[in-house]
């Protein structure tokens, strides 16, 4: 088990030939040269309905070719909306038709979201070898270079080293309040392991991608459309959704289903705050089976009941949270260093994207503390 990566290696070509498929391709693979060159959007707007078409994809139903035209469409179609100094305010039909359809098929809303950005966005330079930081690549990037890549395989690889703790989980959930105490810990144990590796790969993010970068030359390419200042009157989807702007949020680690699973299968609460609505509001970003995978941790899960009493489940559930608590301590960090401190430098690409109220990333620096006391406090 890969834990939420896909059990297959994402494919970086189509199965199904096809001219439109060949186009697609073409066109993503050349997003960092036509970025560099000013060109996206002229690129799009001379296209004819039928050079995007998906409808061969859809009709043979084949899922590597979704996710891949998911991934390809959603950063050309961000390469069009966030290439030039201002954000372009609507997108052609002939990006707009074959983006809605796939993003359909796919159970999410038509925006770069995790999944075609880190789940379906990689692959391994050498087959045979092992997921690594050593050997994954992107398969999309939009700028390319090391930052970029490093970001995003470092998400990769966290999603590999969460999977047994993924795993141990589902097998949390199914846990009955007589279960042999041994059983327990051993899934407490794999969490604790497994989170350990996780917050080992998230350590490492400054090695290779640094802040400047990352928020000046990386992150404004992720933005969304919603409590967006520099998009206040959303996305116009040409010939979709009569013509009515959409809103939809940007691209986020918060649209990984690691720490909200470990919260569900662990009994782990939150007060209500305008974070969890939001963070709530991510799960419509996540693909259905995901979202249905936490919501049976978080509705069969009786952790809290087994464990109370002894002292060794105890310890170990404690174990469990503090690697969570670590985990949350490192994003708000990060969080200061690659967005806060970054939004007080001017930039070209104005402001927005995957934050709460668009103001620099102050409200959301305050409710991650917040959620990684919450962690610290229950604490058994």
């Amino acid at each position: 088990m890969q834990g939420f990566l896909p059990q297959k290696v994402p494919s970086k070509s189509y199965s199904v030939q096809s001219e439109s498929c060949d186009r697609i391709q073409e066109i993503a693979s050349n997003l960092p040269k036509l970025l560099l060159t000013g060109k996206v959007q002229s690129a799009i707007n001379k296209l004819s309905p039928k050079d995007l078409s998906i409808d061969d994809l859809l009709i043979n139903q084949a899922s590597q070719d979704l996710k891949l035209a998911m991934s390809h469409l959603s950063f050309i179609a961000h390469a069009y909306i966030w290439g030039d100094n201002k954000p372009n305010e609507s997108i052609p039909s002939v990006l707009a038709n074959p983006w809605v359809k796939v993003a359909n098929n796919q159970g999410r809303p038509p925006i770069l979201s995790y999944a075609s950005y880190c789940l379906d966005n990689w692959f391994l330079i050498d087959p045979d070898d092992a997921i690594s930081l050593e050997n994954v690549g992107l398969i999309n990037n939009f700028l390319g270079g090391v930052d970029e890549d490093w970001f995003v395989t470092i998400h990769v690889c966290i999603e590999n080293a969460a999977a047994d703790a993924m795993a141990a989980c589902a097998e949390i959930a199914m846990l009955e309040t007589d279960s042999p105490e041994s059983k327990t810990i051993e899934l407490l144990k794999r969490i604790v392991i497994s989170m350990q590796k996780v917050n080992e790969i998230f350590a490492r993010m400054p090695e290779k991608c640094d802040p400047y970068i990352y928020y000046h030359r990386v992150r404004p390419f992720i933005f969304g459309t919603k409590d967006n200042p520099d998009l206040k009157n959303g996305l116009i989807y040409k010939g979709e959704f009569q013509n009515r702007p959409q809103f939809f949020r940007g691209e986020t680690g918060a649209q990984s289903s690691i720490i909200p699973s470990l919260d569900g299968a662990l009994q782990i609460t939150h007060t209500k705050d305008h974070l969890r609505h939001y963070l709530n509001e991510m799960r419509d970003y996540m693909p259905p089976k995901h979202r249905e995978f936490m919501e049976v941790l978080e509705k069969n899960s009786r952790v809290k009941t087994i464990i109370n009493g002894s002292k060794k489940l105890t310890s170990l559930y404690n174990d469990c949270l503090e690697e969570i608590r670590a985990f949350r301590a490192m994003h708000l960090e990060y969080a200061g260093t690659y967005i806060f401190k970054q939004a007080q430098i001017k930039n070209p690409f104005g402001r927005g994207g995957s934050t709460i109220t668009g103001t620099g990333g102050t409200p959301f620096m305050a409710y991650l503390k917040k959620h990684r006391d919450e962690t610290e406090d229950q604490k058994k």
